[in-house]
């Protein structure tokens, strides 16, 4: 019973707010532990297109048809692989003559996005970036790619989702531009559309950080320490991913392999400024919440300052009718208007006036 009302109290927790019933699993980073800890898929689904100008043809392959080599001179092969498992990578990888190395950079768990020439193809892998409106979060899915010589396969751990819809689409559609080039140009329209998708969560964590902002300076945001900490870590997460694609992308301009038409440097060149800026706005979105986390601490400061001054000018505004009870109240035989009838009311004016008068006096001097 507790915990499905705990479920239910996270659930109505909304994505700006810090929710501690969805916590975030670190990720790992350690290249020594063995691709063994994977958990692999119950299942592998493999998507072949195969086109050219002329045509298209998409369909779906089983596991026998998975290892067959499909690669032609007058067409580009695409084959995606949903869901990584040892085996079928591996024979994937003696069909397509990959190297042994490549395989385990595939089924490795956190690696570095980067691109190598090795062979008679070029390896990439990058992150595939998610924003879950659910919890907030920026979920990361590990893509690799393998370029030769008129096919391209690419490998993604979540059979799932992905962000390549829009390059199935120009397929289908008869997009000249990508059914008229090789296999390096549908290699670029996949970084292309990944690095594209980044800009869409980097715009939700803004307007995450303008509205904490804006709250933080109209209402004095509560709890905003804990909400700035949830999303420096949701940016540290996505500036982590997306830094190294940069020096990938740049492997792909200087790159002299053969298996890259230099007509198409120039498409490398558009993806490398927008990663160029993608970083920029995660800089500044990071810069932003160090400002945000300056402000709250002034805004933590400045409370706990007005808290004291309220204490000290209830201290000083109490001071004399302290010192004039004492005065009354010392045990000395003659005390003027001791014994006389209008002595209590006397020294009872006297405190209410003289705090009176020092509060008409302070507020002149726009101390409160």
């Amino acid at each position: 019973m507790f915990e499905k009302q705990t479920a239910r109290l996270a659930r109505l927790i909304p994505d700006w707010a810090f929710n501690p019933f969805a916590a975030k699993r670190r990720p790992r980073f350690n290249p020594t532990i063995s691709t063994e800890q994977r958990k692999e898929p119950e299942s592998v689904a493999y998507t072949l297109f195969r086109y050219n100008e002329d045509g298209y043809e998409e369909k779906n392959l089983t596991d026998d048809e998975s290892c067959q080599l499909y690669t032609q001179k007058d067409s580009v092969v695409w084959i995606n692989i949903d869901g990584l498992k040892r085996d079928e990578i591996a024979k994937i990888g003696t069909c397509y003559n990959i190297h042994y190395l490549i395989l385990e950079d595939i089924l490795s768990i956190g690696q570095r996005a980067k691109m190598d020439e090795t062979g008679n193809v070029i390896f990439c892998l990058l992150p595939m970036l998610y924003y879950n409106e659910g919890t907030g979060q920026v979920e990361t899915e590990q893509v690799s790619m393998v370029l030769g010589e008129n096919f391209v396969l690419s490998f993604q751990e979540d059979p799932v989702r992905d962000v390549f819809d829009p390059v199935r689409e120009r397929i289908r559609s008869g997009q000249l531009k990508l059914r008229q080039s090789g296999a390096d140009f549908l290699c670029y329209s996949l970084i292309d559309i990944i690095v594209d998708s980044y800009f869409a969560i980097i715009e939700r964590l803004n307007e995450r950080i303008e509205r904490l902002e804006d709250n933080m300076i109209i209402q004095k945001e509560k709890a905003a320490m804990a909400k700035i900490s949830l999303l420096r870590r949701e940016v540290m997460t996505l500036r982590r991913s997306i830094l190294p694609v940069r020096d990938l992308v740049s492997a792909f301009v200087r790159s002299d392999s053969d298996l890259l038409d230099r007509t198409h440097k120039k498409y490398f060149k558009d993806v490398l400024d927008h990663i160029i800026q993608a970083n920029d706005y995660v800089e500044s979105n990071r810069d932003m919440l160090v400002n945000l986390q300056d402000l709250s601490m002034s805004q933590i400061n400045l409370r706990m300052n007005e808290v004291m001054k309220v204490f000290t000018l209830l201290a000083t505004l109490m001071a004399p009718a302290t010192v004039i009870g004492g005065i009354f109240g010392m045990n000395f035989e003659v005390i003027p208007l001791t014994h006389q009838y209008e002595g209590f009311y006397i020294a009872v004016g006297a405190m209410l006036l003289i705090p009176t008068l020092m509060m008409i006096y302070f507020k002149r001097k726009g101390w409160f």
